[in-house]
């Protein structure tokens, strides 16, 4: 009785001998049981089979999710997978699935299918392969502060298989020793290493993580200050100090002082002073100062004070000469010289018994400007002067008239 208790199990066993009555047992071995793979990349299942011998292998392909007793599918008459999937094998039993254009949707089981001409002699090598689908992001601080350091992590849902990750600084890959696995470190953070930071594996560069920011605060650097308007300033002129700097968070405190004073001169961006004076000559620095700390810019102003601008103009040449082409010639040479345009004239002679001068014109007075008249001037006019001025100063001008012996000709004119 016990004998035929035990009996039984050995047609089973039989059985499953028979499978591999032909020799060589059924197996499907895969390289890979789980795979991670990059959203958007391609991705290679591999693996090899045998057969009993005896059998002819007449079809080969792969399904996901088998369901028990349930003939599985091909997966490329799949519409999900169509264009997608590509199957190869050779003679000595490889085989090998390429998906490509990885989707989150394409996690699943995939499952290598064998047919022959046995009939029911088939296989299904079960469990299959493990797809698991990734993206990358960057695990980083938000902000730190100059001087500290800082690890950027390139993060993924599952672990690739022996990746190089590669990072990128304003989409420009960075080349450093400090890159260790996925993480980037940073040693002592300085408003250099403020930017925009993604990462991405050898092979799939096109297949960056979104960028990740990140936000350096420091103290007001390269701290500048600028006069306006440009050029020589002069007294009774009006100028704004301005202040620049870059600083993280801005700046927003700027306070002003001379040098040699112990008080503030003005605070805000900008300093101006009006209807300046010699007096306003000096140094002048701007102290800009944030959450992080102060840094000063300097400047040095120079005002220049009112002068008078005296030139004179010799004429000689026969009575014909008109004295009044030297005037021209004067007015000309002030205008080019300078930067004052001549726009009224004071005409003046010098009367030949006396040392000093009169006006010429009767109803002229002597701080008034009276219209040049060329008609009434005659050659015994001997020394004349005329005062040329504009909006910002008063220049005087000197024009001489030599009466020359009638047998002279020729001109000359200097200034």
């Amino acid at each position: 009785m016990r004998s035929l208790r035990t009996a039984p199990p050995l047609p089973l066993v039989f059985l499953l001998m028979t499978v591999g009555a032909f020799g060589t047992e059924w197996s499907v071995k895969y390289n890979q049981q789980e795979i991670c793979a990059l959203k958007g990349s391609t991705v290679f299942m591999n693996g090899t089979y045998t057969h009993p011998e005896g059998l002819t292998v007449t079809e080969t392909f792969w399904s996901i999710e088998p369901v028990p007793r349930v003939e599985p599918t091909d997966l490329s008459k799949e519409p999900v997978y169509s264009g997608r999937v590509e199957f190869f094998t050779d003679e000595q039993k490889h085989f090998s699935l390429k998906l490509s254009d990885v989707m989150e949707k394409d996690e699943h089981q995939f499952c290598f299918r064998i047919k022959t001409n046995g009939g029911k002699q088939r296989w299904l090598g079960q469990p299959g392969v493990q797809l698991r689908v990734t993206e990358l992001h960057v695990e980083a601080p938000e902000e730190v502060t100059e001087g500290e350091t800082a690890d950027l992590t390139c993060k993924t849902t599952c672990s690739l298989t022996d990746p190089t990750f590669i990072w990128y600084k304003n989409g420009r890959p960075l080349t450093t020793k400090a890159i260790v696995n996925n993480q980037l470190h940073l040693q002592t953070v300085s408003s250099e290493d403020a930017g925009s930071y993604s990462c991405a594996v050898r092979g799939s560069q096109h297949l960056r993580s979104t960028a990740h920011s990140l936000r350096v605060r420091y103290p007001p650097k390269r701290v500048s200050v600028s006069i306006s308007p440009s050029g020589e300033i002069v007294e009774g002129s009006s100028v704004t100090l301005t202040c620049s700097s870059d600083g993280d968070p801005p700046v927003k405190i700027y306070t002003w002082f001379k040098e040699g004073g112990t008080s503030p001169v003005g605070s805000g961006q900008n300093y101006s002073i009006i209807n300046i004076t010699a007096d306003h000559t000096g140094l002048y620095y701007c102290e800009a100062q944030n959450d992080h700390g102060a840094q000063n810019g300097t400047v040095m102003v120079t005002v220049q004070s009112r002068s008078e601008f005296v030139c004179s103009l010799v004429c000689s040449g026969s009575r014909k000469f008109s004295p009044y082409y030297c005037l021209h010639l004067l007015v000309s040479e002030i205008q080019h010289k300078s930067s004052y345009n001549v726009r009224k004239i004071n005409w003046k002679k010098r009367r030949s018994d006396k040392h000093d001068y009169e006006n010429a014109d009767p109803d002229a007075q002597d701080d008034t400007y009276a219209a040049l008249q060329p008609t009434a001037r005659s050659s015994d006019d001997v020394y004349h002067t005329l005062a040329a001025g504009d909006s910002k100063d008063l220049k005087l001008a000197t024009l001489e008239f030599v009466s020359p012996p009638e047998e002279e000709y020729g001109s000359s004119a200097g200034i």
